[in-house]
C-alpha cells in the first residue's frame, strides 16, 4: 500500500484482477473478429501507414478500462491517516469593539484614530494565538462583522478592511434622502 493511505474495503481492490482478464478478452475478440485469407502473399493488402481511427478505437477501450479501475479504487474508499494529537489550550473568547464614525477621523495619532487603533488591535491579536477573538463595529448601531474565530488570518483580513462611515446609520440614511 502507498504510505499513509488505507482502505475502508481493501477486499475490493480484488476486482482489479478483472483488469488483465478484460484486456486478454478484447484482444481474443479483436483476433476472432479479423478474417482470415490463405493467399500467398500480402503485398498488396501492406498500407504501411494506419489509420489514427484505429488508434481511437483502441483508445476508446483503454478509456474504459481507465474508468473501471477509477470506479473499483473509489468503491474501495481510500482514505488518509493522519496523526492526531488532542492537545488542551486554554483560551477565552475575546470580543474586539472598534468604532468607525467620524470622530475617528482625527489627527491626534499618527495618521489617524482608526488606522492607531487598527494597528494596536493587530499587535494584540498576534499576541493571542489561543483565543477565540470576534469583532464588533459600531457607529450609532453596532453590526457584528466577525463572529467569535480561531481563525486569526480571517479576523486580521477583516480588520483591514475598516474604513470609517462604513456603516450609515438610520438617521444618517433618512438625512441623505432629504433633498437639499
Amino acid at each position: 500500500m502507498i504510505k499513509g493511505i488505507t482502505f475502508a474495503n481493501p477486499h475490493l481492490l480484488y476486482l482489479l484482477l478483472l483488469i488483465p482478464v478484460l484486456v486478454a478478452w478484447y484482444f481474443y475478440r479483436l483476433k476472432k473478429n479479423n478474417a482470415d485469407l490463405q493467399i500467398s502473399s500480402t503485398e498488396g493488402f501492406d498500407v504501411g501507414v494506419k489509420s489514427i481511427r484505429l488508434y481511437l478505437y483502441h483508445g476508446l477501450y483503454i478509456l474504459r478500462l481507465l474508468a473501471l479501475i477509477l470506479i473499483i479504487l473509489a468503491l474501495a474508499r481510500p482514505q488518509t491517516s493522519l496523526s492526531r494529537q488532542d492537545i488542551s489550550i486554554e483560551g477565552i473568547d475575546i470580543v474586539l469593539a472598534m468604532d468607525v464614525s467620524g470622530s475617528m477621523l482625527a489627527r491626534d495619532f499618527n495618521p489617524d484614530r482608526l488606522e492607531a487603533s487598527k494597528e494596536v488591535a493587530m499587535e494584540f491579536i498576534d499576541g493571542r494565538p489561543n483565543d477565540r477573538i470576534g469583532l464588533v463595529i459600531f457607529s450609532g448601531e453596532t453590526f457584528t462583522q466577525c463572529p467569535l474565530t480561531t481563525d486569526h488570518s480571517v479576523l486580521k483580513g477583516l480588520f483591514k478592511d475598516i474604513k470609517s462611515g462604513m456603516m450609515k446609520t438610520e438617521q444618517q440614511s433618512a438625512m441623505d434622502l432629504l433633498p437639499q
